[in-house]
């Protein structure tokens, strides 16, 4: 069991109780977990499901065909144990980048132009569970991205409801370890 990292956790944990906000940095210490690549594509798995669970639901469209298509993928049999089927995910990586591939040009440089987040963690998540992009440091991109609550009301960084999916993780963590 890593006891350092889940104590690490839930001190931001803490620190989103105590101050109301944590450093969305302080999520770093998630690469040194994902230096083994079955925990790394084991949490890009179950974070993609987590994704399509939240956002499945209000869908519409092109971004509900998208969800079905993730749903088939991540519910098929076998999945658990055996993994993702290869062609099958990076097939639909490559229709979900391109889904939300429009560009908005600022004057400091072109931005990428989001319509549903939960579809980009899932194209994030299936990056890593295909080896095109399978590093620690895109696993903590994609639990950072996951995490940080972007409000009005909250500001941006670790705050608010960025409690409870830091405490996901660490629920994960502790599942998968067997403790």
């Amino acid at each position: 069991m890593p006891a350092t990292i889940l104590t690490k956790l839930e001190s931001i944990v803490e620190e989103i109780d105590r101050n109301g906000n944590a450093d969305r940095l302080r999520l770093t210490v998630l690469k040194k977990w994902f230096g083994s690549p079955d925990r790394l594509r084991a949490f890009a798995a179950w974070l993609a499901g987590r994704a399509l669970a939240r956002g499945r639901p209000r869908a519409t469209g092109e971004a509900r065909v998208l969800f079905d298509e993730a749903h088939a993928l991540l519910s098929a049999p076998g999945v658990a144990e055996q993994g993702l089927g290869f062609s099958a995910a990076r097939d639909l990586y490559f229709r979900l980048k391109a889904f939300q591939n429009e560009h908005k040009r600022l004057e400091w440089g072109a931005v990428r132009q989001i319509r549903d987040w939960d579809l980009v963690l899932i194209e994030e998540a299936l990056a890593i569970c295909v080896a095109i992009r399978p590093t620690p440091a895109s696993g903590y991109q994609l639990a950072a991205d996951y995490c940080v609550h972007y409000s009005s009301g909250y500001g941006a960084g670790l705050n608010g409801p960025a409690r409870e999916r830091v405490q996901e993780i660490i629920a994960f963590i502790r599942a998968y370890e067997g403790g």
